[in-house]
């Protein structure tokens, strides 16, 4: 029943089908809440309801589906916190309720879904810390968090989810440092922590993320120089560090990251020449320095970015408009 303009509210009797197996009703018009009977259905392995209009809560009686491997909920209007009881679905491999407007916290029971591969909480409005219990989900692929309004720290058992392929707690209000145990999640591919409060250095640790192909962490209060251990991860294709308090050089071993097609240092305190291994970027698309200190000439090996955007020289310099967005 996807994709088949179904409107109106999903019906209590559908509690009444208790061999279903699987229900979907994806990519609607549906309305109203989710019937408490649908605690009933406990030989469902599928539920997704995602892409339609339901308002409401999330009934507790969600628990009793402990035999679900998939819920999803996500695109809805869902309001109020994530019970405690989604701890009991212990059989999960994917939770997304992702845009909808919950509230509350990240109940510490998620800790109990030991079997998800993904968690998706993103574009809600939870509050509070990110619980240390997330450690325990050592199955986890995915982890996305973002557009929140989560606070505190991220917590170091983050390096616990060795197998994680993306991190994403982009735009929330985390502060505190990047933990050094971030080094221990070496199969990650994206890696966001943008938009927050985070402080601290870069660090070092980050150079053991080889599999990264992107990392942002701009618009922070991220402070101390850019590593030169960075060009260490030569996978990278998107690298964005611009809005922080970064201090210090380019090292030119940013040459070696021969894949990146945008790179963001603008709107930084970074001092210092353009190094010329910046001319081994040739298949940048996207080049933002503006807004710093950087001194001394633009080196000539710039005019071998030739797949650059919008790239312009006026009385021998690149203009503003080329070298930031902003």
């Amino acid at each position: 029943m996807n994709n088949k303009s179904l409107i109106g509210t999903i019906p209590s009797e559908i509690g009444l089908l208790t061999s279903l197996g699987s229900l979907s009703m994806f990519s609607n018009a549906l309305t109203g809440t989710i019937p408490s009977e649908i605690g009933w259905l406990t030989s469902l392995e599928n539920l997704s309801l995602d892409s339609n209009a339901l308002t409401g809560t999330i009934p507790s009686v969600m628990g009793l589906l402990t035999s679900l491997h998939f819920l999803s909920l996500d695109t809805n209007k869902l309001t109020g916190t994530i019970p405690s009881e989604i701890g009991l679905l212990t059989s999960l491999n994917i939770l997304s309720l992702s845009y909808n407007a919950l509230t509350g916290t990240i109940p510490s029971e998620i800790g109990l879904m030991t079997s998800l591969g993904t968690l998706n909480l993103q574009s809600n409005e939870l509050t509070g810390s990110i619980p240390s219990e997330i450690g325990l989900l050592t199955s986890l692929d995915f982890l996305l968090l973002g557009f929140n309004a989560l606070t505190g720290t991220i917590p170091s058992v983050i390096g616990l989810l060795t197998s994680l392929n993306i991190l994403s707690m982009f735009s929330n209000a985390l502060t505190g440092n990047i933990p050094s145990e971030i080094g221990l999640l070496t199969s990650l591919d994206l890696l966001y922590l943008a938009y927050n409060a985070l402080n601290g250095t870069i660090p070092i640790e980050t150079k053991l993320l080889t599999s990264l192909e992107e990392l942002y962490l701009s618009s922070n209060e991220l402070t101390g120089f850019i590593p030169s251990e960075i060009g260490l991860l030569t996978s990278l294709e998107m690298l964005s560090l611009h809005s922080n308090v970064l201090n210090g050089s380019i090292p030119s071993e940013i040459g070696l990251l021969t894949s990146l097609n945008s790179l963001n240092f603008a709107i930084n305190e970074l001092i210092g020449s353009i190094p010329s291994e910046i001319g081994l970027l040739t298949s940048l698309e996207e080049l933002y320095l503006c807004y710093n200190a950087l001194t001394g000439t633009i080196p000539s090996e710039i005019g071998l970015l030739t797949s650059l955007y919008d790239i312009n020289f006026e009385d021998s310099n690149v203009s503003n408009h080329t070298l930031c967005p902003f």
